[in-house]
């Protein structure tokens, strides 16, 4: 039987995607992370910002299962993943971009998406070519549409623009459906029309799939998120809504400097 206590957290962790608890990362005398309490509800948008040096991607990476976290825990849709390896926690609906690109340059567009469709279906140890009907191909050309590539799904990625290739990242993120997805500056090195584009794939996204999204592009970030964090020497500094944040005089002095005082 099921305790008052423990049935209040169990209806109470139902409602996150993500869950630290007291989350920590040490490499050697280094603290990188110290004593992270963070939720992120179902569906939720959260912008996590800060210079570098922060402990941005570090929280990344212990949400992921990269580099665990030294202590504390870490729970999925109030599942404890903490011990759990990061292909476990792709299985249970988490999704990460990277700062640098993971892309087969030598294969098309829809060739990429498709083996990332392929990747997450039951039938992904299979040989056979796929045929007009397989379901992995469908789901490669809903996400082309998605992500704003179906004019170049033809075209080797080598052939692509950096943003074009930024956007590939998200399509393949978004393959199998996940409920949370990590994206790691998505908007780094775009130009501004790619940058809109951008902002633009974000917003369409369903609203039941919530994503993290750590970036240096205020503009970027503040459009598309419901929340933000603020990180500071591996803690976390402030949080609000994106007016909020935007206008928190600590934060103008801070993080955003004259363009946003």
């Amino acid at each position: 039987m099921v305790g008052t206590n423990a049935l209040s957290r169990l209806q109470s962790t139902g409602r996150y995607a993500l869950e630290l608890e007291a989350v920590s990362r040490h490499f050697g005398a280094l603290v990188a992370l110290a004593d992270i309490n963070l939720t992120v509800k179902a569906g939720e948008r959260r912008a996590v910002l800060g210079s570098n040096g922060a402990g941005k991607t570090t929280l990344f990476n212990a949400i992921t299962g990269d580099f665990p976290p030294t202590t504390g825990r870490v729970r999925l849709f109030g599942e404890d993943v903490t011990d759990l390896p990061s292909q476990e926690r792709i299985r249970r609906g988490l999704r990460r971009t990277y700062q640098i690109s993971l892309l087969f340059n030598g294969l098309s567009v829809i060739d990429n998406i498709y083996l990332a469709c392929r990747g997450v279906s039951r039938g992904r140890f299979s040989l056979r070519r796929p045929g007009r009907s397989d379901t992995a191909m469908e789901s490669a050309e809903t996400l082309l549409l998605a992500v704003h590539l179906d004019d170049v799904k033809d075209r080797p990625v080598s052939e692509l623009s950096y943003g074009q290739q930024r956007q590939l990242e998200i399509a393949l993120a978004l393959a199998g459906a996940p409920r949370l997805i990590l994206l790691d500056e998505p908007a780094a090195g775009l130009s501004p029309t790619e940058r809109t584009d951008l902002i633009e794939i974000l917003q369409s996204l369903p609203e039941h799939m919530g994503f993290i999204i750590i970036e240096h592009d205020m503009d970027v970030a503040l459009r598309v998120a419901d929340s933000v964090t603020m990180m500071h020497n591996g803690r976390i500094f402030k949080e609000g809504t994106p007016d909020e944040i935007e206008n928190d005089p600590e934060v103008q002095e801070l993080y955003l400097g004259n363009a946003h005082g």
